[in-house]
């Protein structure tokens, strides 16, 4: 066993559903504390202040964002419950809010940030964590804790404190050797030896059900939920995970450098990479070594290999073609019909798990022949297992209000599902319903077992969005135009771009761009424009379409009924300044600092949907060039569920009379801006079914910023 002893056993995540109140709250507060003192001390393996700032890969930032990043998660997600009603450290956190996932919105220029001390940083979660401790102790509870409850922020913040306690792990596995050091905490296994010999068993044929239920009473992500009940047909798969001895015979036959066993994406990754083995071994002379989190030790050949989804899929085409059966990934199915029939079982509360996961055992894998789980081995732990499923929503998705953006960025076919957890999974990752998924070339402590399967490799198909409001919001802005109804962003566009007339236009700022059609129509008169939004759902149905230039979506109809839509940027005469546009991530109340020096700032139906909207008014002409005109837009629709009632900026009686939001612009706003021109009315049309239409009247103002 390891001396990963921070407590007798890491924290387990809590049933929320416990009756006793006094008890909930107090299994709530040692979660939170332990898993918060856990990620700490996981940066002790850290050896110099430099290695929080120097990244360990290109693709990600340096360790000090990731140590900031999950303790500012609470605050955005608590300001958002109504939990708090004040930051800590606005800079902090916008500056750790965003870039944690190789997405195309993501912002890695290290030119744009500079980040603050890790003394800083350490001073920040303290603060953060007393903060969270005083909500626990103090705010009312009642049970249970459901999905739309304000404490389910807690527990998110706790579970995806957890993720990063595993992804950070691999960037510190990542870092050269000089920026780490061994710790006491984190040993890893220190037995090895020959490798067993893998062999196919038989896997009886049988239906699966996936899905939680909404009443389910441990936490999950929004992908968890749902139902999915296939039907599993008979298969064959292996004993043990491809053990680093098994995976060697792929390297010694050339596997890396032979293009028939990759496919073209695992090929171009291979070629960029120059990749001739797994990127965690070393060939020191003429013996191999491997890298572990902050060492190298002689190669363990009878642990699981560690690859990529992409090197997975490769050794089972070369395996097919030397042994002459169809071996393949298992798909997230046949994964889960294995578990069945292995009678996989939940990580126990008070003992150690069965398996090498939740830092039961050791801080790095193990044999593949230590743990067994029916005739198999391995079914959950040790490292996630890839399967040839690209991540998807099940029949009954649906997104968090505070947490839109967890996996629907990842419906794109580029990320595929890892199922088991790894040796450091631990709170919901370890559980079987979880659904964690990567980009095929990405390195999480990752690897996989193979089947023999007569069923055809699982096709994708070419996916139409069905996210009800985001379809809404496609259709919004690059279809149909409804009761000669103007299309809304264009004609704010056309708008915006006649009031700058006369004026410098080089650069704009779409904020609130939402699926980013202004910002197409911005770039014909701007050089530079910018669309942020703080929904990422929307910034990635903006991005793919600025990428592939066309948008699939399914359009409700009637009832189930739905039609298939695919929009085109080129059919909109938009495709020629698509290049001028950068979408990003961002919250209009707390900006990055990069964000300034525009000579338009077009705030379109945003103002009545922030959480606070004085915040905007008092900073926002921080952001533009003097002279630059501020375009606001909104129907004025002011609801509690988005601004408390305290923080609307109008739409009530004010000293006895009239006080509109119109009035409220001109008083907030009269420090830094005149207005340009008459402010006028903008019609707009939704569509929600063929027969069922918003049709709502937007006021646009028009400011100049004069000082």
């Amino acid at each position: 066993m390891s001396a990963v002893t921070f407590t007798h056993l890491c924290a387990r995540t809590p049933a929320l559903d416990t009756p006793d109140t006094a008890s909930l709250r107090e299994q709530i507060r040692f979660y939170f504390d332990s898993t918060f003192t856990l990620y700490e001390r996981l940066f002790d393996t850290l050896a110099c202040d430099e290695a929080y700032y120097k990244k360990p890969i290109s693709l990600r930032h340096p360790l000090i964002f990731y140590f900031g990043h999950t303790a500012t998660f609470f605050i955005n997600k608590f300001l958002l419950a109504r939990l708090i009603d004040t930051r800590i450290n606005a800079r902090f956190e916008s500056l750790f809010a965003v870039g944690v996932d190789e997405m195309s919105w993501d912002d890695l220029n290290d030119a744009h940030y500079d980040w603050p001390t890790v003394a800083e940083v350490a001073d920040y979660r303290k603060r953060v964590r007393q903060t969270v401790l005083s909500i626990i102790d103090n705010t009312p509870l009642t049970g249970p804790i459901t999905w739309d409850h304000p404490w389910w922020a807690i527990i998110m913040g706790v579970e995806h404190e957890r993720i990063h306690l595993e992804t950070s792990s691999v960037l510190i596995r990542q870092h050269s050797l000089d920026m780490v050091k061994p710790q006491a905490a984190w040993a890893p296994c220190r037995q090895h030896g020959p490798a067993p010999s893998n062999r196919l068993l038989p896997v009886s044929a049988g239906d699966v059900a996936l899905g939680k239920d909404w009443q389910d009473p441990y936490y999950g992500w929004d992908n968890e939920y749902g139902h999915h009940q296939p039907h599993v047909d008979t298969f064959q798969a292996s004993e043990f995970l491809v053990s680093n001895q098994e995976y060697l015979a792929f390297v010694e036959a050339d596997g890396y450098s032979q293009a028939q066993y990759w496919s073209d994406e695992g090929w171009h990754w291979r070629t960029y990479s120059c990749a001739t083995m797994p990127t965690f071994w070393r060939l020191d002379g003429d013996q191999y070594r491997l890298r572990l989190m902050t060492e190298e030790v002689a190669m363990p050949w009878n642990w699981p290999v560690e690859v990529n989804c992409l090197e997975a899929e490769a050794f089972c085409r070369w395996l097919s073609a030397t042994s002459g059966q169809r071996i393949q990934l298992p798909t997230e199915d046949q994964w889960h019909r294995l578990a069945d029939v292995s009678e996989r079982r939940e990580v126990p509360l008070r003992t150690a798990a069965n398996a090498n996961i939740h830092l039961d055992h050791y801080a790095s894998s193990c044999p593949v022949d230590q743990f067994q789980h029916g005739d198999f081995y391995d079914v959950s732990g040790n490292v996630w297992q890839w399967t040839q499923t690209p991540t998807y929503p099940f029949p009954g998705f649906d997104v968090h209000g505070i947490y839109d953006d967890f996996t629907t960025p990842t419906f794109d076919d580029r990320h595929n599902l890892m199922m088991g957890g790894s040796w450091i999974s631990c709170g919901n990752e370890s559980r079987r319903s979880a659904r964690y998924a990567f980009r095929r070339h990405f390195f999480q402590h990752a690897g996989f077992r193979y089947v023999q399967s007569s069923q055809e490799p699982t096709v994708t198909p070419q996916y139409y969005e069905t996210d009800r409001q985001l379809v809404e919001y496609a259709e919004f802005h690059y279809g149909d135009e409804y009761f000669n109804v103007a299309n809304f962003p264009k004609a704010l566009a056309d708008i915006a771009i006649a009031a700058c007339a006369g004026r410098p236009m080089r650069r704009a700022l779409d904020l609130g761009c939402a699926t980013g059609r202004s910002s197409f129509e911005l770039a014909k008169a701007f050089d530079d424009v910018t669309g942020i939004d703080f929904s990422a759902r929307f910034i990635d149905l903006a991005v793919n379409l600025a990428t592939s230039g066309s948008v699939r979506y399914t359009l409700v109809d009637e009832g189930e009924l739905v039609s298939y839509k695919t929009r085109t940027l080129e059919a909109l005469g938009l495709a020629s300044n698509a290049a001028n546009v950068q979408f990003s991530q961002g919250d209009a109340c707390n900006l990055k600092p990069h964000f300034t020096g525009y000579d338009l700032i077009l705030a379109a139906n945003l103002i009545d949907r922030l959480y606070d909207p004085a915040q905007f008014t008092r900073h926002i002409h921080e952001r533009l060039n003097i002279g630059g005109v501020l375009m606001i837009t909104s129907p004025y629709t002011w609801l509690t569920e988005h601004t408390p009632r305290a923080d609307w900026l109008g739409g009530f009686k004010k000293d006895g009379e009239t006080y509109t939001t119109l009035d409220a612009l001109h008083e907030h706003l009269s420090a830094h801006f005149e207005p340009l021109q008459a402010a006028q009315d903008v019609p707009f049309v939704i569509r929600e079914t063929r027969r069922k239409y918003q049709h709502s009247v937007s006021e646009a103002s028009f400011w100049v910023r004069v000082r």
